[in-house]
């Protein structure tokens, strides 16, 4: 599923017209900077948690040495934040079945 099914789906369930949809499908998943609930909340360093569903935080990695793999001189990798999203167990048992 793409946005625009995600879109049409939720037009369809909430009877929202789709432009009101795409809004809020926009306004919970934009990773724009400075848009989206999620990525917003994440850049703030806390986690959004949607019971049964999951839950979105973010971890650091720590900074490390590495390789160029086209020179194979050694490298500092910086440290930095990724997402990450664990599925609650309501939804890992639907999917499971």
């Amino acid at each position: 599923m793409n946005k625009t099914e995600l879109t049409e789906k939720l037009a369809k369930m909430t009877g929202l017209p789709k432009v009101k949809a795409g809004e809020v499908v926009d306004a919970l998943f934009d990773a724009r900077p400075g848009k989206g609930i999620i990525a917003i909340e994440l850049d703030k360093g806390r986690k959004v948690a949607i019971p049964g569903f999951g839950t979105f935080s973010s971890r650091s990695r720590k900074a490390r040495k590495g390789r160029n793999p086209a020179t194979g001189k050694a490298i500092t990798i910086a440290a930095k934040n990724y997402p990450v999203f664990r599925a609650g167990k309501t939804l890992k048992d639907r999917v499971a079945k």
